[in-house]
């Protein structure tokens, strides 16, 4: 998918109707064999630069990106190391409300559109990068250095409950990279990935249906399978008797429920490795409880949204011979409009 072949009038009077303020958290988290990370309640029934190319020859976003300098020590555990997940975020608000997100260029995050709910002043979140922890220290110099303020919050303009739950956070000030901090890559299909024992989702969340994580509050890591979305509504359908999981959703976890998301966990990054490079394949989104057999956890499908991470992150980051810069030239006030400034 990409921008080429999305018709451009229509893509960008979508954009014209996203929010300035945010719009939904609802807090979920991750850990053991029985997270959920996510919204509770089940969704209606519904159907900035071009990099490298990724896997099949689909577009990537940004480039460099991806790069895992701290490998897994032992598969299937639990709890994580510095610098395994780099572009691991913690989006904060001040009331204690928090969610995932994943760190996508040095101004951009990715998490769910629902996370940004019930705080929609912008001044009031943070984002911290680079650390393991949920409650760094506060005399903690490093962790200080690598908290940014929101600038921006940017909800899909279709977001409607769990229906396209995603949002763009845009960082007031520019994210330095290191060992413990870098990018994920994003691509405009990830259908390669479909049936994969081996990928992994992360976050801060609940790690039973009725356990809090615990201190020390270590970022937590799960090994999943992603489900294609067939099988995923035959789960589902079960006593429900109708399709819950439309396109823009991909699931994952384990049929006997061994291994999920759960409360706190929303917004974080699912992603696979292919040939060295990692890739975000979905945002944590929705689940009914946590560990349950026959309902795994669903998570936004990053590649349906490419084309409108792409065109707002081309915003801050444009490049000599696209086409987009030239219609911000030629429409100054739809730079306006949709560029934060």
């Amino acid at each position: 998918m990409g921008t080429h072949g999305w018709p451009l009038l229509p893509l960008l009077l979508s954009l014209l109707l996203c929010r300035a303020g945010p719009l939904r958290p609802g807090a979920a988290g991750l850990g053991a064999p029985a997270g959920g990370g996510r919204a509770h309640s089940p969704p209606p029934p519904g159907p900035q630069q071009e990099g490298a190319s990724g896997p099949m020859d689909t577009k990537l976003l940004t480039s460099p990106c991806g790069h895992q300098e701290v490998r897994p020590l032992i598969l299937g555990g639990w709890e994580s190391v510095p610098g395994r997940w780099p572009w691991q975020a913690l989006v904060m608000a001040k009331n204690g409300l928090f969610c995932g997100g994943s760190l996508l260029s040095r101004h951009w995050v990715l998490s769910a559109a629902h996370c940004f709910e019930k705080v929609p002043e912008v001044s009031k979140w943070t984002v911290q990068l680079g650390e393991l922890s949920l409650k760094s220290p506060s005399w903690s110099w490093r962790a200080h250095s690598h908290k940014y303020r929101v600038k921006k919050i940017i909800v899909n303009p279709k977001a409607r409950g769990v229906l396209n739950d995603i949002a763009l956070v845009r960082l007031a000030s520019s994210v330095t990279y290191n060992k413990h901090i870098q990018p994920i890559c994003i691509l405009s299909s990830t259908a390669m990935f479909q049936h994969r024992p081996d990928c992994w989702v992360t976050g801060w969340g609940w790690i039973q249906e009725n356990q809090k994580l615990l201190p020390p509050y270590h970022l937590q890591e799960v090994r999943v399978t992603i489900l294609n979305n067939s099988r995923c509504n035959e789960l589902f359908s079960m006593p429900i008797g109708r399709s819950l999981i439309s396109n823009d959703m991909i699931c994952a976890g384990a049929e006997d429920g061994s291994v999920d998301t759960c409360n706190g966990d929303s917004g974080g990054p699912l992603v696979c490795e292919e040939k060295g490079r990692w890739y975000q394949v979905g945002v944590v989104s929705w689940g009914m409880g946590c560990g349950h057999a026959r309902r795994p956890g669903v998570y936004t499908n990053v590649s349906s949204f490419f084309p409108w991470i792409q065109l707002l992150m081309s915003c801050t980051a444009p490049r000599p011979g696209l086409f987009l810069p030239l219609v911000f030239l030629a429409l100054p006030w739809v730079s306006w409009l949709l560029c934060p400034s």
